[in-house]
């Protein structure tokens, strides 16, 4: 299976290339606006090729004939979304217009929700996002159903909580504290929580989870899910800021929690309280997604990683 990853640089692009490369049977193609590397350290680095390309000009530089599945990774991360309006959804476009009969992957965010929501989020909610970001990712959800639904391209749209612990550094995200607070500390260093809350709920997935699922949607029934209707909330479990500087303490030390500034950013509050905290995810459990044990087990799972890396 030849795969193509867009935003292939990224974190999510990198991990789901390096599981994607100890399988003898995928071909990878990774495209990124920088040049994307080929994850080290696996089985099958031969059957990898790395583009530098932008999406919004280059589009029919990274699409071929031979291509089955496509992971749409690219754009910008949420609360630089609102400083710089580069068009996803025109980089999308370019992508899917170009594949007819193809499998695409399309990530999408709980941040398509806005307030006011109920306590348990179901598929039934209607979005209304309260940032460029999540508004974007309507408009790339509406072009993955449109062109599923006139058998263009075989779409997917998965709708991720928010992915902790990412390593790495940090990123432009509104949510990237919760991934800081942990890896940080862990490596010795602070992190400034934005929200001076403790009881603040966030919905979270850890990236070993959530690339069991993206791989998992590969042979996922097309007709699974409606021609009109492909979008599917990824699981995720709730955590407090309580809950996650616990896990920190239980996996890190207690002195860990020293290394944490709570602070609260005015610029970031409203977006961070427009999320949804809960859902309910019966239908993607149906179609054999997995959510975590704990995000406790995410941390252990995150320091195993980085102790080996």
């Amino acid at each position: 299976m030849h795969v193509l990853i867009t935003g292939g640089a990224g974190f999510i692009g990198q991990l789901l290339a390096k599981e994607l490369l100890n399988d003898s049977t995928y071909r990878v193609t990774l495209t990124d606006i920088n040049q994307p590397p080929i994850p080290k350290g696996v089985r099958y680095p031969e059957n990898a090729t790395a583009i530098k390309s932008d999406l919004l000009t280059g589009a029919k530089e990274v699409v071929t004939a031979s291509l089955d599945a496509v992971y749409a990774f690219h754009g910008i991360m949420s609360s630089g979304h609102e400083r710089e309006h580069r068009c996803d959804s025109q980089s999308s476009r370019g992508i899917t217009a170009h594949l007819p009969g193809v499998r695409v992957i399309y990530s999408s965010s709980q941040a398509v929700y806005g307030q006011p929501l109920p306590e348990i989020v179901t598929d039934s909610v209607i979005p209304t996002p309260e940032s460029s970001y999540g508004a974007e990712k309507i408009v790339c959800e509406t072009l993955v159903n449109e062109y599923t639904r006139r058998k263009f391209i075989t779409g997917f749209t998965l709708r991720f909580p928010t992915i902790s612990v990412r390593p790495g550094a940090p990123t432009a995200a509104a949510s990237s504290f919760l991934s800081g607070m942990i890896r940080e500390p862990l490596d010795g260093k602070e992190c400034v929580i934005p929200i001076e809350d403790r009881a603040f709920k966030s919905w979270l997935c850890s990236p070993k989870t959530l690339v069991s699922n993206l791989i998992h949607t590969l042979s996922l029934p097309a007709e699974s899910v409606p021609p009109h209707i492909r979008q599917v909330n990824v699981p995720g479990i709730c955590a407090t800021v309580q809950d996650m500087m616990d896990a920190l303490e239980a996996v890190g030390g207690k002195d860990k929690l020293s290394l944490l500034q709570e602070k609260e950013d005015p610029a970031l509050i409203p977006i961070l309280k427009s999320w949804p905290t809960q859902f309910d995810n019966t239908q993607a459990i149906s179609l054999g997604f997995k959510r975590d044990e704990s995000f406790e087990q995410a941390v252990r799972d995150y320091k195993q990683q980085h102790e080996q890396s």
